[in-house]
């Protein structure tokens, strides 16, 4: 089967590799879509990053691997012992591996386990025509829930996950229109929460959620967002603030924008260490909130919301083949040229 391979620096190649059996336990899935996410982004051209340079301790696996954790498909395949789940089903994949003993594990907090590894990141994955995954890893798509957006409930799980730890009350503020920043001002909706401001400088990504309905949108080289933020909350200030951008600017904006005793949620990767004053933080007695990927309540509730039709791929969602996969995939995204990529790896 084809496959899109991982070997390092700016070398992915799409390559023929053994298709994966099913073992006891396991799923076999034929993939629909994969998404190409941030993380590989910063694989491709800072890596090896996360991709293990030697054998991971729950998965055994290291580079070169095939890469791919945000993807949809179809089961073909079920290993001896897996119950509630059926060739044929339609499925989006949670996956993360993790060791069931460290004491973040046994405190039901698996999302940070101390071993945590991802399938596609940390072994095989889903940038491929088959993948297999542990059968706790999957998650039955409802009838009103295509596989486009199948594959987009890991990234929006991750958004939802950072929304709900944000405690965001009537007001929030999300710096970032990228995938996870719409996918924050999706969840903080759904949530119920009733004023959402997005900060995002990119002219097209700003016309990108505005598209979708978000109706306080600012562009920061032209507007201070604490300013603004004071103004719409009457000197209050945000009662949650998300950085989904990943760079200074965003981390000092945001907590200048916070309420009292509010949280700024990280939930992005910095390719560079950060500096910040801790009397911002002192003064208001703020903090800075990590946010890492998700549970399956998470998915869950994203896939509910998408039964209901919260969800719309409209103008920011595209698709590629997997040949193409490099230069109107990862380079298109670093180029700014595309907002989400989703690879077909059946597609013509």
């Amino acid at each position: 089967m084809r496959a899109v391979i991982y070997n390092g620096r700016e070398h992915v190649a799409v390559d023929e590799v053994p298709e994966p059996e099913c073992g006891a336990g396991e799923v076999k899935v034929r993939v629909a879509h994969n998404g190409i996410c941030g993380t590989d982004l910063h694989e491709y051209f800072a890596g090896p990053i996360f991709v293990p340079t030697e054998p991971h301790p729950l998965t055994g696996r290291a580079a070169p691997l095939v890469l791919g954790h945000e993807f949809s498909g179809t089961v073909t395949e079920v290993g001896d012992g897996v119950t509630g789940i059926a060739a044929g089903d339609r499925v989006a994949i949670e996956p993360v591996y993790r060791c069931d003993e460290c004491p973040p594990c046994r405190d039901g907090h698996y999302n940070v386990c101390q071993s945590i590894g991802f399938h596609g990141l940390m072994s095989d994955g889903g940038m491929a025509e088959y993948t297999v995954v542990p059968a706790r890893m999957v998650h039955v798509l409802p009838e009103e829930v295509s596989t486009e957006l199948g594959a987009l409930v890991e990234p929006m799980a991750v958004a939802y996950h950072a929304a709900r730890l944000g405690e965001p009350g009537e007001h929030a503020v999300v710096f970032g229109a990228g995938p996870i920043g719409i996918g924050i001002w999706f969840a903080l909706r759904g949530l119920g929460v009733p004023r959402v401001t997005v900060v995002e400088p990119s002219q097209v990504r700003r016309a990108a959620v505005e598209s979708l309905g978000a109706e306080d949108v600012i562009d920061p080289t032209r507007v201070d967002p604490a300013s603004h933020i004071r103004e719409r909350t009457r000197g209050r200030g945000a009662d949650a603030a998300y950085d989904a951008a990943g760079v200074r600017a965003s981390v000092e904006a945001g907590l200048d924008c916070l309420a009292h005793r509010r949280n700024l949620i990280s939930v992005a990767i910095y390719e560079h260490p950060l500096e910040t004053s801790l009397i911002k933080l002192v003064m208001r007695e703020s903090g800075i909130r990590g946010s890492l990927c998700y549970t399956g309540e998470d998915y869950a509730a994203v896939i509910e919301l998408m039964a209901r039709g919260h969800y719309d791929t409209t103008g920011w969602v595209t698709h590629v083949p997997m040949e193409r996969v490099v230069k109107e995939g990862f380079e298109a995204l670093r180029a700014g040229t595309e907002m989400k990529v989703l690879v077909d790896p059946v597609a013509a």
